[in-house]
């Protein structure tokens, strides 16, 4: 058995090392290329003096040489942060910043765009470069190719590495605006890799699809559930739903993972007789599936099982549904998965009565070691155990989720909605401060607050209420063109409301709850 994340190339490639590892577009490595790969990354990065748990950051789309990166930086002894490729420089800088990253793996085109804040961004001294031969100097930075990276490999091993020690950091959007990191040791993500593979029912023969971003869990999953099956990880950063059925029937896919708004949108096309055949299952993540969609999806594709999963980034993956149970349960979540306990709590820590809405906890070897530099927040959501016995003198932490839930007679989970005010869209949880900080920075606002209603193809859509500066010369098109600028597209508003004063609640505190109710009838009318 594997004990560490890198375990699960080097091993398939000890075992069946001319079994296709990735695909990328016409490219294919199998485990024996992919394992000489990673390797050599670690020893590149060795060379260059990285220290034991020291950041390697990669802001690329989905390549070989990203899997390559991330998977050489656990090798040497490092920790690897996946940055999504849709964020914007300062996004990126601020992750660059937040986590101390020494080195970052990205592309010309992208180093270009992250110029002008590269230099404030001192603990970084390495700037790796793909698809370029003589990298110009940038900078504080010393710049060099990634052909230069695998050349100059070190012959000394890694650092010494347990499971405990942390592996990643991935982020995701914060209540409170800036994106925080959540660590992830070498144990957290193969016991989620081993689990979803176990109830997957993932073998050799499986080719999955990669098309979610490795910076989310679920995308990342998606490698690592291959790589511990000795399955066939086909990566793809899609640009329209049909390249994703194209690309089903090519490759002969066999399993796919998507967000619910990327379904809404595949259950609209006819998939080719090949994609029918090949599919043995697809699994939704990061929000919950339509019925309409769902039984789209079962009317698309009648042999394919479907697979009905919830989790979050502090636990990796919490439950499933299994196929079988979908007809009786459409609208549940499950069971935990292997390897995890699930519990539906009061506020007091006490158990919820069957049919009774409590807080998911999530307990187990899936909990992640906390937000990176951050005890404030870490305190708030890795809490102890409830239902610890009182003679353990250090007690066991889990993951408080901030999801509302109950639990059926039989024990299965039902979602009902958050404690906090995270928008879910697209599949990726947006805070509401970080929007208005940028709609705070267009200069033309006096006050804003970000909600959102719901979308029948993102989950939730993104509208800001605000109040003018200058009531009478606002124009919200350069709001939105000023977000555009400075945020990726999923984070970008629908629509700007402009109001003469924000509705307050008794503690004076704009009342969030009150505009969704509000606006959530009049948007789901003009949609």
């Amino acid at each position: 058995m594997p004990r560490l994340l890198h375990d699960l190339i080097l091993e398939q490639a000890g075992q069946r090392p001319q079994a296709t590892a990735i695909v990328h577009r016409q490219q294919a490595l199998c485990y024996a290329e992919l394992a000489e790969q990673v390797q050599a990354v670690a020893g590149g990065l060795l060379a260059l003096g990285l220290s034991r748990l020291e950041r390697v950051a990669v802001y690329l789309p989905k390549r070989p040489e990203t899997v390559g990166a991330l998977f050489g930086a656990a090798l040497a002894g490092g920790v690897f942060v996946p940055i999504n490729p849709l964020l914007k420089p300062e996004q990126v800088a601020h992750i660059l910043k937040d986590c101390n990253v020494r080195v970052l793996v990205t592309a010309p085109e992208r180093a270009k765009l992250l110029a002008p804040v590269l230099a404030g961004c001192h603990d970084l001294h390495f700037l790796v470069l793909v698809d370029t031969t003589e990298p110009p100097p940038l900078h504080h930075l010393e710049t060099l190719s990634w052909r230069n990276l695998l050349d100059s490999h070190s012959a000394r091993p890694g650092h010494r590495t347990i499971d405990m020690d942390m592996t990643a950091i991935l982020y995701t959007s914060g209540s409170t605006g800036k994106p925080k990191g959540v660590v992830l040791s070498h144990r957290n993500m193969l016991t989620g890799a081993l689990s979803v593979a176990e109830y997957l029912g993932n073998h050799g023969d499986d080719r999955l699809l990669a098309v979610l971003p490795l910076s989310f869990d679920a995308g990342l999953s998606q490698v690592t559930t291959a790589f511990a099956a000795g399955a066939r990880a086909v990566l793809m950063d899609y640009l329209l739903p049909r390249d994703v059925l194209n690309i089903v029937a090519r490759e002969g896919i066999t399993g796919l993972t998507a967000v619910p708004p990327l379904w809404v949108q595949l259950a609209q096309l006819n998939w080719p007789p090949e994609a029918q055949e090949s599919l043995r299952y697809i699994a939704n993540t990061g929000g919950h599936m339509p019925r309409t969609t769902l039984t789209a999806l079962r009317r698309g594709l009648p042999n394919t099982q479907v697979f009905l999963m919830y989790g979050l980034t502090e636990a990796f993956r919490s439950t499933y549904l299994p196929p079988a149970e979908l007809d009786r349960r459409p609208d549940s979540i499950g069971k935990a998965i292997p390897n995890a306990e699930i519990l539906v709590v009061r506020e007091d820590g006490s158990p919820c009565a069957p049919g009774e809405p409590g807080e998911l906890i999530h307990r187990g070897s899936l909990v992640a070691l906390g937000y990176w530099n951050d005890p404030d927040k870490t305190a708030q959501r890795f809490r102890p155990a409830p239902g610890q016995s009182a003679g353990l003198p250090m007690p066991e932490m889990a993951a408080w989720s901030g999801d509302t839930v109950r639990m059926d007679e039989d024990g299965f989970l039902y979602f009902i909605g958050r404690k906090d005010d995270m928008i879910k869209t697209s599949g990726y949880r947006v805070s509401p401060t970080e929007v208005e900080e940028v709609v705070y920075g267009s200069g033309l606002v006096a006050e804003a607050a970000a909600i959102g209603v719901p979308h029948p193809m993102l989950g939730q859509g993104i509208v800001v209420v605000v109040k003018p500066l200058q009531a009478d010369d606002f124009a919200a098109t350069a709001v939105i063109e000023h977000c555009q600028r400075q945020l990726p597209n999923f984070m970008v508003p629908l629509d700007i409301v402009s109001r003469d004063s924000l509705p307050r609640n008794p503690n004076g505190k704009i009342d969030r709850k009150g505009l969704v109710n509000e606006l959530q009838n009049l948007f789901q009318e003009a949609l």
